[in-house]
């Protein structure tokens, strides 16, 4: 009887490590972020299919596939078909197929879900404590930033992965059962809307300089129009300005900063805006 074939913690958690700082190291438009996967999984190859040259090289075949993904959250992908190889090279009958499949139809929607999570709303609000701090001219906003983005990153992606480890083939249906993702979409979206909110408030700023005179009467419309109809209406008019024609002109950004520094440029010849 052939000897059980099993990964340690210490093998699990060295490939959980080697996918967070190489997922990226060869990314590439053929195969994006496949070769960082293989790399990861190197050690786990050798120790499953090391006495098996065609099942060792069919391991590395199936894992030089397309896959592409956020890296973090979508860590549980990797630790679901890691658990998957383990049971293959212990007999179970998991195809090449299936092991794919579970990487295609899952790679998607899990970089949904971690790109809203931290190029949404996490590093957004992030952003806005470091950039709080630095532009009062204190050093400590980008290391703040820094430490607070890695102390909540890394726990995540480890927390992540292992999950997908335990949970292994069975653990799909888990995930994908209810409304869970779709309910962390809604919330996670909801927040990223309300933290770009307030840094458009924070550091859009647009000010009307025209002054309208009555005689010996001088009436400046930012203070006594625009301010009393509606305090900062200016910026927001800006900001959903750049939102329509970037998502509903489709326009390209730098077409969009090209549009709002003719607008300045126009708005400061006639001394409207200042």
């Amino acid at each position: 009887m052939a000897e059980e074939k099993r990964l340690s913690k210490k093998d699990v958690v060295k490939a959980f490590w080697r996918w967070t700082f190489f997922s990226h190291a060869n990314y590439n438009y053929e195969r994006l972020e496949a070769t960082g996967l293989v790399h990861s999984y190197k050690h786990v190859i050798k120790k499953l299919y090391g006495d098996d040259p065609e099942e060792y090289k069919a391991c590395i075949k199936r894992h030089m596939q397309f896959f592409n993904t956020e890296p973090h959250i979508g860590g549980v992908i990797p630790g679901i078909v890691l658990a998957m190889e383990e049971e293959r090279a212990n007999g179970a009958p998991i195809t090449d197929e299936a092991i794919n499949g579970v990487k295609t139809g899952l790679m998607g929607p899990f970089a949904g879900i971690g790109d809203t999570l931290w190029q949404g709303t996490l590093t957004p609000l992030l952003l806005a404590f470091g950039i709080s701090l630095g532009s009062q001219g204190n050093l400590m906003g980008p290391l703040v930033y820094t430490l607070l983005m890695f102390g909540v990153m890394f726990p995540a992606a480890y927390i992540c992965w292992m999950k997908g480890y335990e949970l292994g083939k069975d653990g799909i249906e888990k995930i994908l059962g209810g409304n869970q993702l779709q309910m962390l979409i809604t919330g996670a979206s909801a927040m990223g809307a309300i933290v770009l909110g307030a840094l458009s408030s924070q550091f859009v700023t647009v000010n009307c300089a025209a002054v309208i005179k009555f005689g010996a009467l001088e009436m400046n419309v930012q203070e006594t129009v625009f301010d009393a109809l509606f305090k900062g209406i200016l910026p927001l008019g800006v900001t959903l300005l750049t939102l329509y024609l970037l998502k509903n002109r489709k326009m390209k950004a730098t077409t969009v900063m090209g549009i709002l520094i003719l607008i300045g440029l126009a708005g400061g010849v006639i001394g409207f805006l200042g």
